[in-house]
């Protein structure tokens, strides 16, 4: 007699509980039940099980097992599987041709442009010859251990991810700043996107798309990295004071001149902080997705750990880490320099 019997046979529902008894095979735990010769009748109050799926199964085999639950989606995905291919192919198509240029860019320039080219962006980034002196130093050990093309498969990933992070995620947020209804339908799937594990973007693109497709780990690390930038561009755009609102109703501005010229300006603090978490959140992902044939320094990482190479794995982390360094302290020059520019402009 199993634990919840008594349930089903208190509503009159054994003859339906029962017709498919005969069909359902015995799990191990019920054999070993069934063999020590324990049904469940003695069960104490302090071991009753939670009425689950599996124990509720138990005392009513109609009822379905979380096995079933679990199988039913997996067939439910895969019957949709091929017509979600047919609508998202050609949509994320250029995602592998972007992804595919700029690798070929980053890894095909020679190191005696690419790097004097990387230098002048971060000097115009950041106006700061010492972050410049860091960023020359790091790229040059890297290039010396011969992890310099890893570093730039990594960067041409970054750049192509974040790039489109703010292309949407920018408009995404002021979208939401302007319409309450747009904030509270958009805020759950970022509440989604931003807990679910990195590892889960995976599975489901595994299936729709084949392992040799750059668009495969590209929209996993874009759907990670994206939330920053939309909930901070949203919150920038709230946190306008009302009464610089006032002021440019006043003058008769129009909504969009309100948008371009008073709030995204005031706004850019914020919207640069965003940028600032999505480029690090795109690299956090770019390691995960090497597992998905991601190019770069993951890959590294991911070969130190299958063959137990200590040396490579280490060496592979620190050049990530001088690639977060990197990337982390140029954007915050660069948010600095916005800041001050912001003051400027409020001040006069």
């Amino acid at each position: 007699m199993a634990t919840y019997d008594f349930i089903f046979d208190g509503l009159g529902l054994r003859e339906w509980c029962d017709k498919d008894a005969s069909d359902a095979p015995m799990s191990m735990a019920e054999l070993l039940a069934q063999g020590a010769g324990g049904g469940g009748a003695g069960t104490s109050i302090w071991k009753l099980p939670f009425p689950s799926l599996d124990a509720l199964n138990k005392a009513c085999p109609a009822i379905a097992r979380t096995r079933d639950v679990t199988k039913g989606v997996e067939t439910g995905f895969l019957d949709i599987k091929d017509s979600l291919k047919i609508v998202l192919d050609p949509i994320t198509q250029p995602l592998s041709w972007f992804l595919e240029g700029a690798l070929y860019t980053f890894q095909n320039t020679p190191w005696f442009i690419m790097i004097p080219l990387l230098l002048a962006v971060v000097y115009f980034a950041s106006k700061s010859l010492k972050l410049v002196g860091f960023v020359a130093f790091s790229i040059l050990f890297l290039a010396f251990i011969d992890h310099y093309n890893f570093a730039m498969q990594t960067l041409a990933i970054i750049f192509v991810c974040a790039f489109l992070c703010v292309l949407f995620g920018v408009p995404i947020g002021i979208a939401m700043s302007r319409s309450d209804t747009m904030q509270r339908l958009t805020i759950p799937v970022l509440d989604m996107l931003q807990t679910l594990p990195p590892f889960v973007y995976l599975i489901p693109l595994i299936f729709l798309f084949s392992v040799t497709e750059p668009k495969l780990y590209g929209i996993a690390i874009i759907l990670y990295a994206i939330v920053p930038v939309i909930r901070l561009t949203d919150l920038g755009i709230r946190l306008v004071d009302k009464e610089v609102i006032e002021a440019a109703d006043a003058f008769g501005m129009t909504k969009r001149q309100k948008l371009y010229g008073v709030q995204i300006p005031l706004a850019l603090p914020n919207i640069m902080a965003g940028v600032n978490q999505t480029i690090m959140m795109s690299l956090a992902m770019v390691v995960i997705a090497s597992l998905v044939s991601a190019p770069g320094l993951g890959v590294l990482v991911l070969r130190g750990i299958r063959n137990l190479e200590l040396g490579v794995g280490l060496i592979a982390g620190l050049g990530i880490v001088l690639l977060a360094v990197i990337l982390d302290r140029v954007t915050k020059a660069a948010l600095a320099r916005v800041n001050a520019a912001s003051a400027v402009q409020r001040n006069s």
